[in-house]
């Protein structure tokens, strides 16, 4: 990742942007259980920044 992650918790839609993936990847991730750890805060999906920059450290292991 070249630009840094910000120190608040991500919305689906930040981390959309911030991968330049399509929002619905996002939302097909969580649903296969294959991307970011997410949690709920009330109907709210967030995602924590240190855990987001773990899961993409553990993406370019594997492709290494």
């Amino acid at each position: 990742m070249t630009r840094s992650l910000p120190t608040r918790y991500l919305t689906p839609v930040d981390l959309a942007d911030l991968l330049g993936v399509p929002l619905e990847t996002v939302y097909q991730w969580r649903r296969k259980q294959t991307g970011p750890r997410g949690f709920r805060v009330g109907r709210h999906l967030r995602y924590d920044p240190e855990d987001v920059r773990a899961w993409v450290a553990t993406l370019l292991e594997e492709a290494a």
